[in-house]
């Protein structure tokens, strides 16, 4: 790939995604894209960079944003987050709740699903305590293509291995064929819905719980604090937000502190707080 062809691409990317690559990521863009080129049935990279480069076609413009921003996921990823959602943030919940009786979490740039499913999985567990209750989980993503799959809830074999207990998949998993689908209720528990970080997320309401991990890797500066900003507006005043295990709000947003003695997990600072129930 040339330098210019690069930039162009890199470019598209940013505008439509929020997405930041280096020049040491030329290699990814080639081995993202060639897949595209073949869809499109185009001769090759250069002339799917053309293609790019006139941008008449927004479908294409589209399959290259996805393909560039879909990214892995698996069930119970890294495990602590949901330990001290079981733990910390839903006990905080039915506690702080109790009157109103209700909960919405929002899983931002949920990919294929196994975030806000893990989560449906764990309240479901908790359905004892949570009798009565209205629990809403919002789970968006820029590809509309990966939440066609999310909503269908087919796992592969590899995919319900990794990090999906072996009693979860016996209780809320029926396998099909050579996959295995989540039960109907537990996907009736997830409201998908397309949604890019970079616009307003006013119109998705106001969450007591968020998780955005490992999406502010992919980001510029500018950009990180931009997002944060915008989780901060819709956080509710003791909400809970969740970043990857190697992100960090220092130096990007001043309306979110580390909780103390946890990894991971923000909440918005006291004038913010202050500002959400004024």
């Amino acid at each position: 790939m040339n330098v210019t062809d690069f930039e162009m691409i890199a470019q598209l990317l940013k505008t439509r995604s929020g997405l930041a690559l280096s020049k040491d990521k030329a290699y990814l863009i080639e081995s993202r894209l060639n897949p595209v080129a073949r869809k499109w049935n185009f001769a090759g990279f250069d002339e799917l960079a053309q293609a790019i480069r006139a941008g008449k076609d927004e479908a294409l413009l589209v399959d290259v944003t996805e393909a560039m921003t879909t990214n892995e996921s698996f069930f119970f990823r890294d495990q602590k987050p949901f330990d001290q959602f079981n733990e910390l943030v839903l006990p905080h919940m039915l506690e702080h709740r109790a009157a109103k009786k209700t909960i919405r979490i929002w899983s931002a740039a949920c990919s294929s699903g196994q975030e806000p499913y893990t989560l449906a999985m764990l309240l479901k567990e908790n359905a004892s305590k949570l009798a009565g209750w209205k629990v809403e989980i919002v789970a968006t993503d820029l590809s509309q293509e990966i939440l066609d799959k999310a909503k269908e809830g087919l796992y592969s074999q590899f995919e319900v291995q990794r990090g999906l207990p072996i009693n979860l998949l016996v209780k809320y998993f029926k396998q099909t064929g050579d996959r295995w689908q989540i039960d109907a209720e537990i996907r009736k528990m997830v409201k998908f819905q397309q949604f890019n970080l970079l616009t307003n997320p006013s119109a998705l309401g106001r969450f007591d719980v968020v998780f955005c991990r490992n999406v502010l890797i992919y980001f510029d500066p500018p950009t990180k604090t931009e997002v944060l900003g915008k989780l901060a507006d819709l956080l509710a005043d003791d909400g809970f937000l969740y970043l990857g295990g190697a992100e960090t709000v220092l130096g990007m947003s001043d309306r979110f502190q580390l909780m103390p003695g946890q990894r991971g997990i923000y909440r918005l600072m006291s004038e913010d707080k202050a500002k959400a129930t004024g």
